[in-house]
């Protein structure tokens, strides 16, 4: 399902730059930083940690695996990523540009699925008591639930 897009006010870059210099110990931004910014606003879709690290070296960025985990971090705690918790897994996703949301998740093959809030107005809950799916997880910094489904036999 193709969700709609939220007019922004400021470009990741420099929401993460003012979320940097902000800090009672001011942090660097640095050229690595910046490269992984860019690289994850460019595109929408889930991830984790590790295929981010596998996807930027494979286009020829140089990250540390460290890096990668703080800058995650920071970009969470900046507002502008979400961190998904799916049981063993832990999943990001981009914050600044998709209206309000829900995931879906496969037990069987993982496949995660987002679907609009207002298009569906049944609460993870409901569908859980009426349906396969079952409630999983929820998104560490935000209301947004995941539900996880099991195809029927």
């Amino acid at each position: 399902m193709e969700l709609q897009n939220i007019e922004m006010s400021q470009s990741p870059e420099n929401k993460f730059r003012e979320y940097l210099t902000s800090r009672p110990r001011a942090h660097r931004y640095t050229e690595r930083q910046r490269d992984m910014v860019n690289y994850i606003f460019s595109q929408h879709n889930h991830f984790m940690a590790d295929q981010l690290i596998d996807e930027m070296k494979q286009k020829g960025f140089h990250v540390s695996r460290a890096t990668v985990y703080r800058t995650l971090n920071k970009l969470v705690d900046a507002g502008l990523l979400r961190r998904l918790e799916i049981g063993p897994a832990t999943y990001f996703e981009t914050r600044l540009r998709l209206s309000q949301h829900e995931h879906l998740v496969c037990q069987k093959c993982h496949k995660m699925v987002e679907f609009s809030i207002r298009a569906w107005r049944p609460s993870s809950a409901t569908c859980a008591s009426n349906t396969t799916f079952i409630s999983k997880a929820t998104a560490s910094s935000s209301a947004a639930s995941v539900a996880t489904a099991t195809a029927p036999a």
